[in-house]
């Protein structure tokens, strides 16, 4: 049966990654994973892909709200927007939604360290972002991830590209959630449903990939021969999309813990 080998968590979108040994799974995901964003003044979403350097910043989760430090930077404690907080309409990929705003002081510290004027926002209940429904319920909701919860990638299919690269890459060019081992290369390809730690998952359709994945997590640089994107699409490529890893949905809560067993209840 394949294992459930790693658990991560990204508070702050496009930040380092944060590894656990537990989690709860949320409506929105795990627990703390994507709910803090940064932002251009008009709001829209910014990410790894065009400012790097957001991999190098560390969000921890903290009882209060997150702490942020980042390479020569003196960490900030920033705390949960009120229910008074100001607020910013964001906009993120096609979606556009209210979010609630950190504070100036938060604001002054990612600008700095970034080089661009910023703003942070957080996922507070009063912001509705919906999942596609197409592919989801009604009542199915989002935070800062780029369109689904959470996102599950197997040991396996990471090796199997691994062959075709003459510098491997890590799990960490893909950001992933929930990391499985035990199981064939691509084989979560097949699943459609799968249980964990007693939560059952919903595997919605696989993960499209952008230049995000050329960035190396430990450097924050760009792979100057687009690695291991440019591979990716020679094998992983249909219609116009770049696709490994599989979105998912969670349809219930719970804890999950690495080394809980992945229990396939249906493939397609």
């Amino acid at each position: 049966m394949p294992t459930l080998s790693a658990l991560t968590i990204y508070p702050l979108k496009s930040c380092a990654a944060l590894p656990l040994t537990h989690a709860t799974v949320e409506p929105l995901g795990l627990q703390h994973d994507r709910r803090w964003m940064a932002v251009r003044p008009d709001g829209a979403f910014m990410t790894g892909r065009e400012l790097p350097a957001l991999l190098h910043v560390r969000a921890l989760p903290t009882p209060t709200g997150l702490s942020l430090s980042a390479p020569g930077r003196a960490p900030i404690e920033v705390p949960v927007p009120s229910a008074h907080a100001s607020r910013l309409d964001i906009t993120l990929w096609d979606d556009t939604c209210s979010a609630a705003c950190a504070g100036a002081d938060a604001d002054q510290w990612l600008s700095d360290y970034l080089g661009e004027p910023l703003r942070l926002v957080y996922v507070d209940p009063r912001m509705q972002r919906p999942v596609d429904p197409k592919r989801a319920a009604p009542t199915d909701r989002v935070g800062f991830a780029d369109a689904y919860p959470l996102m599950l990638v197997s040991e396996a299919s990471l090796a199997e590209l691994n062959t075709r690269l003459s510098q491997p890459v890590s799990m960490g060019h893909f950001r992933p959630n929930l990391v499985v081992s035990g199981c064939e290369p691509f084989a979560e390809d097949r699943w459609k449903r799968v249980r964990i730690g007693g939560v059952e998952l919903a595997l919605t359709k696989p993960c499209a990939r952008c230049v995000l994945i050329t960035v190396d997590p430990e450097t924050a640089r760009r792979d100057p021969h687009q690695e291991p994107l440019r591979t990716l699409t020679a094998y992983r490529k249909q219609g116009n999309k770049v696709l490994f890893g599989q979105n998912v949905l969670a349809r219930g809560e719970g804890q999950l813990r690495v080394g809980d067993p992945v229990e396939v209840l249906e493939e397609g």
